[in-house]
């Protein structure tokens, strides 16, 4: 590992990307996001991502250079049309235009079609939350999981993010994946050359596997078995079928820099606790009544309180990265 600041990586990033035909503010927005993911110890999110992007925009499958297109299809929801580029800047724009209507509204529903991957969803919803609102995120990408009693991928692995403010501390933010695990911790166990646990998914042929590049190229099991592929169909017609985007099993690979754009999609919900709570204030009070009740038990922990520590101890000693990946980081920077 190789011990680096936040903002030499988020620098480094940028300069890979750019000289990937991405602009600089799109790379902004997409070295935000990964450098908080290695923060977050998200390292599936993180710079493990940044040699596909780059590939990917440098080969024309993302258009780094595009600038998303907002239209406010009604008085409370709006559709972004990523455009083929970068999901990062279209999602920032969306949630902010989002945000200054919602004290109006209640309520907002961002649609983002045309879309690539949006890394740690979590990520997203916690910006929403530190603004004071309630933020709620789903998502698609290409087919990684297969209907229950299938083999066959159709769905991806969808996650979905929650996110909610809290008075005088961070954000409660909750973010899983429809899969057992995450695939991108597959994707890093590949990297490695490293086993996965027995029970995260099967290989081509639908038989259980331990070997990564196996279950890349298989499909991930769904957690909680039918019921988990029952709420990734769900999640699959919320963020692809509204946004009409592509499904799973219609979206090109993140990983590879061949083939045509993605064109996945996201949904976002965005909610202003004051029209719901009667005051934003009441709202806070059963958010902390409810976290109290959770912590008063031994053993317990909110979910998101690993994600804080790491956080934490990257902002006081510096970030903790792979170190083949950081010199391919600075290769692609010119360093």
């Amino acid at each position: 590992m190789t011990t680096v600041a936040r903002a030499d990586l988020r620098e480094l990033i940028v300069r890979a990307l750019v000289a990937a035909n991405t602009s600089e503010e799109n790379a902004g927005h997409v070295a935000d996001a990964l450098v908080a993911a290695e923060a977050d110890g998200l390292k599936g999110h993180g710079l493990s991502r940044l040699g596909a992007y780059a590939d990917q925009a440098a080969s024309g499958k993302v258009d780094g250079q595009v600038e998303p297109a907002i239209v406010q299809t009604a008085t409370a929801a709006l559709r972004v049309d990523a455009r083929c580029g970068f999901a990062y800047p279209a999602i920032a724009a969306g949630l902010e235009r989002a945000c200054s209507l919602v004290p109006d509204t209640g309520i907002v529903a961002v649609g983002v079609a045309n879309s690539h991957h949006f890394g740690a969803a979590g990520y997203h919803v916690e910006r929403v939350a530190n603004r004071g609102f309630v933020g709620l995120g789903f998502g698609n990408s290409p087919a990684g999981i297969a209907p229950w009693g299938g083999h066959i991928g159709v769905f991806g692995t969808n996650p979905i993010a929650f996110a909610a403010p809290r008075g005088d501390a961070p954000p409660l933010v909750v973010d899983l994946s429809m899969s057992k695990v995450a695939r991108g911790k597959v994707m890093v166990a590949a990297q490695q050359g490293a086993a996965i646990p027995d029970g995260w998914a099967l290989d081509p042929e639908g038989r259980p596997t331990t070997d990564a590049k196996a279950a890349l190229a298989g499909t991930m099991l769904p957690m909680g078995d039918a019921k988990g592929a029952a709420l990734t169909l769900a999640v699959e017609l919320l963020a692809a079928g509204l946004t009409a985007s592509h499904f799973g099993f219609e979206a090109s690979s993140f990983f590879s820099a061949e083939g045509e754009p993605p064109r996945v999609g996201q949904f976002f919900l965005v909610i202003d606790p004051a029209a719901f709570a009667g005051d934003r204030a009441a709202f806070l009070a059963r958010v902390e009544a409810l976290v109290a009740a959770i912590l008063e038990q031994d053993g317990t922990r909110l979910p998101g309180s690993r994600r804080l520590k790491n956080r934490a101890q990257a902002d006081a000693d510096g970030l903790d990265v792979d170190a083949a990946l950081y010199a391919d980081l600075k290769a692609r920077s010119g360093e």
